[in-house]
């Protein structure tokens, strides 16, 4: 099984070949390609590279399926006696991408 370790915005994710990843939302449009060259991790079978910091020559190639919304958050801060009540809500932009070569 081939799988990379790649970072995407100051987090790491998992990508596999033929498998889909969500990312925070990137500035291209559903179907274009980008080719994320932050591969921490290399792993081919038996055969593994880790990288100082990244994996040299290494390169993720994949697809833009779609841009989503997350599930909503919502915060509430309460203080008692004091009749004070907020309540905020946040939903996070999401990529979703589509894993199509590694290496």
């Amino acid at each position: 099984m081939k799988f990379a370790i790649v970072e995407s915005g100051g987090k790491q994710y998992r990508a596999v070949e033929g498998g889909t990843i969500e990312v925070d939302r990137l500035q291209l449009a559903p179907g274009e390609s980008i080719a994320i060259e932050q591969v921490l991790m290399l792993v081919d079978g038996d055969d593994v590279a880790v990288g100082t910091p990244t994996v040299k020559g290494a390169a993720v190639k994949a697809t833009v399926l779609e841009h989503f919304k997350g599930e909503k958050s919502v915060n509430f801060h309460y203080k008692p006696k004091k009749r004070i009540r907020q309540k905020t809500g946040h939903r996070q932009q999401y990529t979703r991408l589509e894993i199509e070569k590694i290496g």
